[in-house]
């Protein structure tokens, strides 16, 4: 048997996608409170996730929707890492806040937003240990968060996911 290596893209993609995964999840976070949300966008759903975002280019009128809605459809799957709104009750003040109870509750705690980073980093550096093209996108994680795909998250990061001979996600 032969088996073509572009016949099989998706598969590795999925692969890579799965074990970025297990690196957000595992990742370190404060308190060791996991609040975090993962998952694999691929198929139709990468094509909603496009809508949603073209829709966001159409309300907002930001160019940075309407690029990434057609960059993504390149992509064989999409990580999606988002994290819940959590006080971890540390005081530490680098919300910009003196104390958790002196914060608003619509400001993000300085923890959460870290610990979403740091799960970021490390599917990031899952991907490249497998050799897959990726970019951290924003604007295609407010698209997911329009379509609710983690449910309850405040803030939504995607990474899309591609195996080809050149990475579509930086010449754009």
């Amino acid at each position: 048997m032969i088996i073509d290596q572009r016949q099989t893209q998706h598969e590795q993609a999925m692969q890579a996608a799965t074990r970025m995964l297990t690196a957000a999840r595992t990742a370190p976070k404060a308190r060791g409170v996991d609040i975090l949300e993962a998952c694999i966008v691929e198929g139709d759903d990468i094509n909603r996730l496009s809508e949603a975002m073209l829709q966001l280019h159409r309300e907002t009128g930001r160019p940075v929707y309407e690029r990434d809605a057609a960059n993504i459809l390149k992509a064989q799957c999409i990580v999606l890492i988002g994290t819940h709104r959590q006080l971890m009750g540390l005081n530490c003040g680098h919300c910009g806040f003196p104390t958790c109870a002196e914060k608003p509750k619509e400001a993000p705690c300085a923890m959460n937003v870290t610990d979403v980073g740091i799960a970021i980093g490390s599917a990031c550096s899952t991907a490249a240990e497998c050799k897959v093209d990726t970019r951290v996108m924003f604007s295609v994680g407010m698209g997911a968060m329009r379509l609710g795909l983690l449910h309850g998250c405040s803030q939504v990061f995607a990474i899309p996911v591609s195996v080809g001979s050149k990475n579509p996600f930086f010449d754009r």
